[in-house]
C-alpha cells in the first residue's frame, strides 16, 4: 500500500493541482494531508474543495484553526495575521465548518499524523531536541508506533530515534528500519521554506518500508498574480518565488 502525504497546501491552488495529478500517475492508494489547507494564498475555498471532493483525510493545522474561528492569530506575525483573517473572511460556511471539525491528530494504519508537534498543533519541530519530545508523546500511544509525520516547519527532513539517540536526515529517501523510529515532515506543497521553491510531498510505501520525496515546478507567476489581485501583501507572493 502506497500512501501520499502532503502538507501545507495554504491556498496554493497552482501547486496543489500539480502535486496531484503527480500523485494519481504514481497510483497511490490513499492520500493524506497534515494540515494547513488554507493562509498565505489566494485560493481558500478552492483547496478546500478539492480535499473535501477527493476524500483527502487532513488533520487541523494552526492556520485551518484561525481561518475557521476556532482560535484567534495571536501567534502569527503581522502579515500571516492579515492573510488568516482575509482567509476567514472568504470562506465559504461549508468549508469553514469542514475545517472547524477536521482532528487535531490521527492514526492511519501503522502511522500517526499531527500538524506541529504531538498534541500541540502550534508547536515547531525544528532540532532534535523537539523531536525528542515528540518521540516521547509518540512511544506512549497506543500500538507503541514508530513513525508519525508531521507538517507546519515547511521544510522536508526526517529525524530518526536510534534506541533514544535522536538525528536528523534530510536526503531524499528513507529506508524505514524496524529498530528505529521516524518523524518525517514532506515540506510544503504550497509554501516551501528550503529554498527550493518546487512544491514537495511524499510517498510512504508500507510493504516495501520506504519514504521517497518529491518535487514539482508549479505555475508560480499565477500564484502570485492571484495574490496580488487579492489585496494579500505583496511580502507573500515575493517569497514563493524563493523558496523562503
Amino acid at each position: 500500500m502506497r500512501i501520499a502525504v502532503i502538507a501545507d497546501i495554504h491556498s496554493n491552488l497552482e501547486a496543489l493541482q500539480v502535486v496531484l495529478e503527480r500523485i494519481h500517475a504514481l497510483n497511490a492508494d490513499e492520500i493524506v494531508c497534515l494540515g494547513d489547507i488554507v493562509g498565505y494564498n489566494a485560493n481558500p475555498n478552492e483547496c478546500v474543495d478539492i480535499v473535501r471532493n477527493e476524500k483527502i483525510l487532513s488533520v487541523l493545522g494552526n492556520h485551518d484553526a484561525c481561518a475557521s474561528g476556532l482560535e484567534e492569530p495571536y501567534r502569527f506575525n503581522a502579515i500571516a495575521r492579515m492573510a488568516v483573517l482575509w482567509t476567514r473572511e472568504q470562506l465559504t460556511e461549508e468549508n469553514r465548518t469542514f475545517l472547524r471539525e477536521l482532528p487535531r491528530e490521527k492514526r492511519v494504519h501503522d502511522c500517526f499524523l499531527f500538524h506541529g508537534s504531538i498534541h500541540d498543533t502550534n508547536r515547531y519541530i525544528l532540532s532534535r531536541s523537539d523531536a525528542e519530545a515528540s518521540f516521547q508523546s509518540l512511544a506512549g500511544l497506543p500500538g507503541a508506533l514508530k513513525l508519525g509525520f508531521f507538517g507546519h516547519t515547511h521544510v522536508r527532513t526526517a529525524f530518526i530515534d536510534r534506541q533514544g539517540v535522536v538525528s536528523q536526515e534530510q536526503s531524499l529517501d528513507c529506508s524505514l528500519s524496524s529498530a528505529k523510529r521516524y518523524l518525517v515532515n514532506p515540506g510544503s506543497v504550497g509554501q516551501p521554506r528550503d529554498g527550493d521553491p518546487r512544491a514537495s510531498f511524499l510517498v510512504y510505501d508500507r510493504d516495501d518500508r520506504m519514504v521517497q520525496f518529491f518535487r514539482l515546478e508549479y505555475d508560480i507567476k499565477r500564484c502570485q498574480d492571484r495574490i496580488i489581485q487579492a489585496g494579500l501583501p505583496s511580502q507573500l507572493a515575493e517569497r514563493l518565488e524563493w523558496g523562503q
